[in-house]
């Protein structure tokens, strides 16, 4: 069925986003990156810069649930989308009862050593927990047609793209299984 042009009625593209809750104008400068978008514009300096290539993880923020390096991502490509970041995972900023379970388990099991890389850890995990949930294969899934088993090599395997310059993934490991058993996610 051909389109008629003269009739067709074009949207203008959503020129906001939702980030932890509340709805944000996208800036107009469409070179903006999401990180520093998020960080100098909005003030959430939770996110971090760090090596500003998709190579660290510091960045990871999730988008409609998926989570994303925000320093290789335009904010002008998000309008309409829901963004969450560290600070709005758990409720505010009243340490430590209002910590979200993984939160607390990061805190308990010591899965941060200077931090600058936890809130991307933290965002990351969240999302490794529904991918498992919906049942999500990785590369070392034995079989990608099975539910996968959140084993240390599969928990590994997911958080790789998020690096901690003081070696805390043992910790880190360990503060998933805690969270993944409580929630029984798998």
């Amino acid at each position: 069925m051909a389109t008629n042009l003269a009739t067709a009625q074009l949207t203008a593209p959503d020129s906001t986003a939702n980030v932890n809750g509340t709805q944000h104008a996208l800036p107009t400068d469409p070179r903006r990156t999401l990180l520093d978008w998020l960080r100098d514009d909005l003030g959430l300096t939770g996110t971090k810069k760090g090596c500003d290539h998709g190579q660290c993880g510091a960045c990871t923020v999730l988008v409609d649930g998926r989570r994303i390096n925000s320093c290789l991502s335009l904010a002008a490509l998000h309008g309409g989308d829901t963004i969450e970041t560290i600070e709005g995972i758990g409720q505010g900023s009243e340490w430590p009862d209002v910590l979200a379970p993984l939160q607390r388990a990061f805190v308990t099991h010591d899965g941060f050593q200077c931090g600058y890389c936890t809130p991307g850890q933290i965002c990351s995990a969240k999302a490794l927990m529904e991918e498992l949930a919906q049942g999500w294969p990785s590369a070392v899934s034995a079989d990608v047609a099975a539910h996968p088993t959140p084993t240390p090599d599969e928990l590994r395997e997911r958080m790789s793209g998020n690096l901690c310059r003081c070696g805390a993934y043992a910790n880190i490991i360990a503060a998933l299984e805690d969270v993944i058993a409580a929630e029984d996610v798998a």
